[in-house]
């Protein structure tokens, strides 16, 4: 979530802290567990574990983790850029998370977590972000935790703007053999896709960095 957030500004991960505090009956496996798979996310991304605490709790765990970013003064992609007669675009497929949220709360699927990656394992698009910045391209974005239409929402608050979007050109990621696309709901209010909303008045490609951008409306006065 935090790498998204970053992403989401056009900026570089520099650093992460953590702070962990576990009751004294949680397995040591547990814990070996949850930092080799923090330790892999932040190799991935260059971000170096620089710091935090530990400590003892009286009950459950607690996890907190802050990541460090960095952008150029004034480069920031923020969300109040956006001006009517501008183009909306979307990385990626929408609604993996909420589907996989919903088959497993209707039964237990063995592993899980490889089965349902978009959901336990989303891909902040940090190198999507990158691009946009640098080039000037996004005059606004935010990244897709909350859902396609609230975050969308915080948009238009932010920037003074109304919207017009094509509801057959979301992007709806396909699931099940044969694959079949997700509920047009799940597209636009699940949420926790971590994907990048944007808007831009420049021609933009049909992928950056490798990953899939597709236009799915416009901005309005």
């Amino acid at each position: 979530r935090g790498l998204s957030d970053i992403a989401a500004m056009g900026g570089e991960p520099l650093a992460a802290f953590l702070s962990l505090a576990v009751a004294g009956d949680v397995p040591q496996k547990w814990v070996d567990g949850f930092l080799k798979g923090l330790l892999e996310q932040a190799k991935k991304f260059g971000v170096p574990l620089a710091g935090g605490d530990t400590a003892q709790s009286t009950g459950r765990i607690q996890a907190d983790i802050v990541v460090v970013g960095s952008v150029p003064r004034g480069k920031a992609v923020l969300r109040s850029g956006a001006e009517a007669g501008e183009q909306i675009y979307v990385t990626g497929e929408l609604g993996g998370s909420a589907a996989a949220l919903a088959r497993l709360m209707a039964s237990k699927v063995v592993g899980a977590e490889s089965k349902y990656a978009r959901h336990f394992r989303p891909e902040p698009r940090v190198a999507v972000g990158q691009w946009l910045r640098r080039r000037g391209a996004a005059s606004a974005m935010i990244d897709l935790s909350d859902g396609l239409s609230t975050d969308l929402e915080h948009i238009c608050a932010e920037s003074g703007v109304g919207v017009e979007i094509e509801a057959e050109a979301i992007p709806r990621v396909g699931v099940g053999r044969p694959k079949k696309q997700v509920a047009i709901d799940l597209a636009l209010h699940g949420g926790e896709d971590y994907e990048l909303l944007f808007t831009s008045a420049a021609a933009i490609p049909g992928k950056i960095a490798g990953v899939s951008v597709t236009r799915i409306g416009r901005t309005t006065r």
